[in-house]
């Protein structure tokens, strides 16, 4: 099942979405590109959904702390 991004058009970040179940945060990219960080916990993707500067947030939080699954 595909998870739901709501829309952000932000820093270079066009949507995202978080599935709680499985802890997986989806970030589509204005260049087309689309990842999902594994093992992301609510709380972290709540700031990033809500952050003012979503791809400042992305670079100091989830970037390199999270597993990318493709």
């Amino acid at each position: 099942m595909p998870i739901e991004r709501k829309s952000i058009n932000r820093g270079g970040i066009k949507s995202a979405g978080y599935e709680r179940s499985s802890r997986i945060l989806e970030i589509e990219f204005s260049s087309g590109k689309v990842i999902q960080h594994t093992n992301v916990g609510e709380e972290i993707a709540t700031r990033f959904l809500a952050s003012s500067s979503p791809f400042g947030y992305y670079q100091d939080k989830i970037e390199e702390d999270y597993s990318i699954k493709r």
